[in-house]
């Protein structure tokens, strides 16, 4: 299950927003990553349940939404209701993170959990066993095109290790400063999906792009992953 490609929406133009859908719809990406910023948890505000909604009327893959909001556990049936298939949480944003994680798998989506480059891998110990993807932060989490951050390499090294030490089946998705350039690095120490935005919708042809960065797994993939629904 490696060498899945998940572009971020938030990098598209949204004056153009049904034809970039179609456009990931026709390309080799598997998911749809979708940011939700409140403005509190983090400076920016992007969008709602409501936009969620409109895309899922449109898209044909697994929409993979990335809650960077305070209080999310106040959010996520409002979000799987929309069409939300992976539902991710950030450690720290809410007081009960087990209780909220067994929420999101109460209304038939996948749980993550995302971890800012400040929070050691030793952290999420406790969580590792009970969550279906880590989503591990490479910038600071608010504002595409950031540079990406190197100690990334050595952070999903150590949560490969703990993944595997704890026996658990959890994906890494790594997400923030993905490019052509760093794609197979990331695959080859242990990350099963790749968050790309600038990459993507800023290239001259963000299809070849995709394919790409998909393209740098081949090396680390025995076989051909079977696509997530």
């Amino acid at each position: 299950m490696r060498g899945y490609i998940a572009p971020s929406i938030l990098a598209s133009n949204f004056l153009r927003l049904e034809e970039e859908v179609i456009m990931l719809n026709e390309s080799e990406a598997d998911w749809f990553h979708l940011d939700i910023m409140d403005g509190r948890f983090v400076p920016p505000i992007s969008f709602g349940h409501d936009i969620v909604r409109a895309i899922n009327q449109v898209a044909l893959k697994p929409l993979d939404v990335h809650l960077m909001i305070a209080n999310p556990e106040n959010f996520i049936e409002d979000f799987r209701t929309a069409g939300a298939d992976n539902i991710t949480v950030h450690w720290g944003a809410c007081p009960h993170l087990h209780r909220v994680i067994s929420h999101i798998k109460d209304v038939g989506a996948r749980a993550g959990v995302a971890i800012n480059p400040h929070i050691p891998i030793h952290f999420l110990a406790d969580i590792i066993n009970h969550v279906d993807q880590v989503c591990l932060m490479s910038v600071n989490p608010g504002y595409g095109g950031q540079k990406f951050i190197e100690h990334t390499y050595v952070k999903l090294a150590e949560l490969k290790k703990l993944i595997v030490d704890s026996e658990s089946n959890a994906r890494i998705e790594v997400d923030g400063g993905v490019s052509i350039q760093n794609a197979a690095k990331l695959f080859s120490l242990g990350a099963d999906i790749l968050v790309a935005g600038t990459s993507v919708f800023h290239s001259n042809d963000p299809k070849e792009s995709i394919k790409t960065i998909r393209d740098a797994a081949k090396p680390y993939v025995p076989k051909p992953a079977a696509q997530l629904s």
